[in-house]
């Protein structure tokens, strides 16, 4: 925008005419559409857990009275009646939602029942509306049964000439239940599926104890429950984590079984899969794994193509679709390349090359009961739900004690005159007309006008001695369910026991067992092969890392950026790890083969892990597993660590040097072979040294005190040698120590140490 202020001066010299701020006016439209979107159209909400086409699709089936015990209608004219009277969009959307609220891939509880091709698990693209046909299930009751007992508001539709509910009365936890994805305007949602039984379970425990914590409620609600089954492969306490925020990511992978074959071959069947994946999604993947093609630019397949086709083809025989009626939805079945071939190998592979393990993201999204769209806690989501449920409840308790004390009402008026019918009679023959004959009968018996309006319209077989008996036991019953409704109203216990018996009724009409395999399991390496080849890794002080090919490098021929400066060169190959420290003590593992090559500067460090503490780095290591590596803080403590101790899985690093308290880490010192002794310095020039046995090797810790430090000094430097110690120092200098001139320094581990010459180590290094 430029100065506004030219504007105002136009303004003044045109005052008859209409002027509005563009920046405001943007801004409020932009906003409105973005609430629209986010409200109208893509994030559930967390009464019924429904989107509104979705739930206009529903109300529109239920007007219809295409109920499960009715017959099927074509999609056609459910997809007329939502779009003409409550969904103005177009008519794709709603058959859209139809269709998938149709497919139980998609649904772990469908709520609506199609025949006819309402697409396949394969990715098969359903038919026409025109073509299918389609009309409630009986779970579907459970959302719209209590719809027209006062339980929900309605609004006028976009017209105003139709009514529509605001939200479902669902009588089980939806929000839960059915996978919900969706992405609005600067937002976005992810509801994974959960089994009824479970969720039902953990709202129950909700009304019990209000104050349920998320540990307790997942005593009953072990985690997402996808339709298709699969294996989640994580902690509880991920989970837990997951469900404290509402949102986090899992990792979700297939399951299979080994069959036997003659001869001592074997072949792997696929039978459940990762939500959202297909068994054709899988075979394209392998076959592109084995038929690589150039990427974009290039004449020929990358090394690493070819490296992953020589291990597709080593491990993969034959694959094939075997789903059918017999055989369930999903079958896919992957033959070895040979019987010697290990069934962990071709698994680990496939896993780790294909969509048989994915990660699959949770964000519990929700347009929350004040109308706002909020990413909630699980304890959120239930309490919201149970607070709806109990409101639902006491409006139709109110709606139905309203519909009794009427029927009461008119059945006291009948039981009142049925005792002198003569004299109704009489009265009735006597009159002029209806308007005589219902004011005169409201004097007679002294009844109310509803009263008199009924007696009138009885037909006069009903009036026996057998009828009389009949108005006096059902007055009987509305008398007691009146009172039973009123202690309901009148008792919040009274109330919470009755939701949870309906709660329960449900559960044991509709729940099921749970399909998804809850199991820890460390998620599959997805790394291609890479050529082993020689390379040098560096990583510079402002955490720019990148290789080189080979070894024995000019180290002075690198270039940095201004400022930066050389922190750490490794050699190592390109199919091993190089381990990064910050300065916080966490340990990074990258892979070498990720450093980017050629000229350049590099790439930032924290493009390829999740640094932590600031980000600050403390050097970098790698070699073989076995190899030592000495790690010390300048506080003065140290501990000799393993390469193997060191390498990790996680992006965000492992804490390894632990206790710290302020102190920083050094730079990483490898413990050679033969290293018989310790060198310990402090930043005041004191030196000490000690045998390499005094040292504790630990996988992680504190370490132990190296050197005695005065108030206000730092270890500044800690080395592994065998015979001859250099330590570097200002402008230059070095320190030469060997044979007897060691021996002066010796100490034990922890002493005070002794002063060496001036200039020589007068800062940290």
């Amino acid at each position: 925008m430029g100065d506004i202020s030219q504007f105002a001066e136009a303004r003044e010299g045109n005052e008859g005419e209409d002027w509005i701020n563009l920046r405001a006016h943007l801004g409020k439209s932009y906003l409105e559409y973005a609430l629209s979107v986010v409200k109208g159209r893509a994030i559930p909400d967390v009464r019924d857990g429904l989107k509104p086409v979705q739930r206009r699709v529903l109300y529109a089936m239920h007007r219809l009275g295409l109920g499960a015990n009715h017959d099927h209608k074509k999609s056609a004219r459910v997809v007329g009646e939502v779009i003409g009277k409550f969904h103005p969009h177009g008519d794709q959307a709603a058959y859209d939602a139809l269709v998938r609220m149709a497919q139980d891939f998609a649904m772990r509880y469908p709520l609506v029942d199609g025949q006819g091709n309402f697409g396949t698990v394969d990715g098969d693209n359903p038919a026409a509306m025109r073509y299918t046909e389609a009309r409630l299930t009986p779970f579907s009751d459970l959302l719209l049964a209590e719809t027209d007992q006062g339980t929900v508001d309605f609004l006028a539709n976009y017209d105003g000439a139709e009514t529509e509910p605001e939200v479902l009365p669902a009588r089980v936890p939806m929000p839960l239940l059915n996978e919900q994805p969706g992405i609005a305007v600067g937002l976005a949602t992810d509801v994974p599926a959960h089994n009824l039984a479970e969720a039902g379970r953990a709202a129950i425990r909700m009304y019990r104890n209000p104050d349920a914590t998320t540990a307790e409620l997942m005593a009953d609600l072990q985690g997402p429950d996808f339709p298709q089954g699969g294996q989640i492969c994580a902690e509880s306490e991920d989970l837990r984590a997951i469900y404290e925020a509402g949102s986090g990511s899992l990792t979700v992978r297939a399951r299979w079984s080994v069959e036997q074959l003659a001869g001592g071959d074997w072949q792997l069947a696929i039978t459940e899969l990762p939500p959202n994946v297909s068994a054709e999604d899988v075979l394209a993947e392998i076959d592109a794994l084995a038929n690589p093609q150039p990427k974009k630019g290039r004449k020929d397949i990358t090394a690493e193509q070819k490296a992953l086709r020589q291990r597709t083809l080593s491990l993969v025989g034959e694959i094939s679709n075997q789903a059918g009626q017999d055989t369930g939805p999903v079958r896919l079945v992957v033959a070895p390349k040979s019987k010697r071939v290990r069934e962990a190998d071709l698994t680990g592979f496939l896993l780790g090359q294909t969509s048989l393990e994915v990660r699959k993201k949770v964000s519990l999204t929700f347009i929350d009961t004040d109308g706002r769209p909020k990413e909630m806690p699980l304890r959120d989501v239930l309490a919201s739900w149970t607070a709806f449920r109990r409101d639902t409840v006491t409006r139709r308790t109110r709606h139905r004690l309203g519909k009794v004390d009427h029927r009461i009402h008119i059945l006291e008026g009948r039981q009142t005159v049925l005792l002198d019918i003569d004299r109704v009679i009489a009265i009735v023959r006597a009159s002029e007309d209806d308007t005589e004959a219902k004011f005169s009968l409201i004097d007679a018996f002294q009844l109310s006008e509803t009263q008199a309006n009924d007696v009138l319209d009885i037909p006069l077989r009903r009036l026996t001695k057998l009828d009389s008996i009949k108005i006096d036991q059902e007055l009987a019953d509305l008398r007691s369910e009146k009172a039973d409704l009123e202690h309901r109203l009148a008792e919040p216990e009274a109330m919470t026991e009755r939701i949870i018996a309906e709660l329960e009724e449900d559960l044991q009409a509709h729940g099921d067992d749970r399909r998804t395999l809850i199991e820890p399991a460390e998620p599959a390496a997805a790394e291609a092969p890479v050529v082993d080849e020689s390379v040098t890794v560096v990583l510079s002080a402002k955490g720019f890392i990148r290789s080189r090919q080979g070894h024995n490098l000019d180290r002075s021929s690198l270039p940095y950026k201004d400022g930066d400066r050389e922190l750490a060169v490794v050699e190592t190959r390109t199919t091993r790890q190089v381990v990064v420290f910050d300065g916080g003590g966490r340990a990074y593992t990258v892979s070498a083969n990720d450093a980017p090559g050629g000229k350049g500067y590099g790439t930032p460090v924290s493009s390829l892990v999740e640094l932590q503490n600031g980000g600050e780095l403390a050097g970098m290591v790698a070699g073989d597993p076995e190899d030592r590596f000495l790690l010390a803080t300048d506080a003065g403590n140290g501990f000799i660590v393993r390469l193997q101790d060191l390498i990790g899985r996680n992006k965000a690093g492992k804490q390894v040097v632990k206790g710290l308290d302020g102190a920083a880490l050094l730079p990483p010192q490898t413990v050679p072979a033969g290293a018989q002794r310790i060198a310990a310095v402090t930043d005041s020039g004191y030196l000490a040294v000690f045998g390499v046995d005094e040292m504790k090797e630990l996988a992680a810790g504190k370490g132990v005190k190296l050197i005695d430090l005065k108030a206000g000094e730092r270890l500044a430097r800690a080395v592994a040698f065998a015979q001859a110690l250099e330590l570097p120092g200002k402008g230059g200098k070095t320190l030469a120590l060997s044979g007897a001139d060691v021996e002066a320094y010796v100490r034990k581990r922890g002493s005070r140490g002794r002063q060496v010459p001036a200039g020589v180590v007068k800062k940290r290094l």
